[in-house]
């Protein structure tokens, strides 16, 4: 199919950059894709075919005329989602708790199934394109792109930590204080989906912070952040705390609610092209709300 133009305004910062410097220095282009769009002289400035070493102007206008990009395969299902943030080049949507990201072969009731539809019925066939992902049982933000190029560059500013992911979690009993857990993560030899502290996991970093506590639930609400991405790697280590997830019973936690009381709650980065900062906030959408505590 043939995609979408993906038009991006040149910010003031980037005045006096070659459109070479911006592509390969800024945004990481590789160079297999700068190669290609000159080949095929599929990027424009100002409406007329770029001349890659004439600098750029703030306001000048970038058009990459992409084409081929596959449409996407994943059958559109027409149940509303959450937009959080949207403009041309990604999107954050609110997941409810219970829904997996992705499908696993055939299914139709996934949050990428939902995506799909959202994109179709705004004449968008583009193929859905998530930065990162969410236990089927945790709620809150997550990033798509809207095509290729934001893909590439999304996913290196993640692997980069550009891109900060704030959680908010009730855990069993009460904690004090804040802390950082460094404790690698691998598989349980035993459990087919549980991860454990293990010497030779892999590296993981959270950060937490007490917000609040509540003696007589004996819960405690804490706000992590990640500087690893592991599996499982905030109820692994707040299980290693001695302090599980509330809800979460695949590590301990007490049965008190339905799922583990993990939400994504914001999402914070600048953004690739327009150099805003943006910070999105998650809703909690649980019914009844698990997180009713702080309301």
């Amino acid at each position: 199919m043939f995609d979408l133009p993906i038009r991006i305004s040149v910010h003031n910062k980037w005045d006096g950059l070659t459109p070479q410097t911006l592509f390969k220095d800024v945004w990481q282009t590789s160079k297999k894709q700068l190669h290609q769009w000159r080949m095929e002289k599929t990027v424009f400035k100002n409406e007329k075919i770029i001349n890659w070493l004439e600098p750029l102007q703030s306001g000048d206008i970038l058009t990459i005329k992409v084409n081929h990009e596959k449409e996407t395969t994943i059958q559109p299902t027409s149940i509303p989602c959450e937009i959080l943030y949207e403009d041309d080049h990604l999107f954050i949507v609110n997941k409810p708790a219970g829904l997996r990201v992705h499908p696993n072969h055939n299914e139709k009731n996934t949050l990428a199934n939902r995506v799909a539809a959202y994109l179709q019925s705004n004449n968008d066939q583009r193929k859905v394109r998530h930065i990162h992902r969410l236990d089927q049982n945790t709620s809150g933000a997550i990033l798509y792109a809207k095509h290729l190029f934001s893909h590439t560059i999304l996913d290196k500013m993640l692997e980069n930590k550009k891109i900060q992911r704030t959680y908010w979690a009730l855990a069993d009993g009460i904690l004090t204080g804040s802390g950082q857990i460094n404790q690698p993560i691998g598989r349980d030899r035993h459990h087919p989906t549980r991860r454990r502290v293990s010497k030779t996991g892999k590296t993981a970093i959270t950060n937490y912070e007490v917000i609040n506590d509540y003696p007589h639930d004996q819960l405690t609400l804490v706000k992590c952040s990640l500087a690893t991405g592991r599996t499982h790697q905030i109820r692994v280590h707040m299980q290693s705390l001695g302090h599980p997830l509330a809800g979460d019973l695949l590590y301990g936690g007490s049965p008190r609610f339905s799922r583990q009381a993990l939400h994504a709650r914001t999402l914070e980065f600048t953004h690739p092209f327009t150099l805003e900062k943006v910070k999105v906030t998650a809703p909690f959408l649980d019914d009844p709300p698990i997180f009713d505590f702080i309301r």
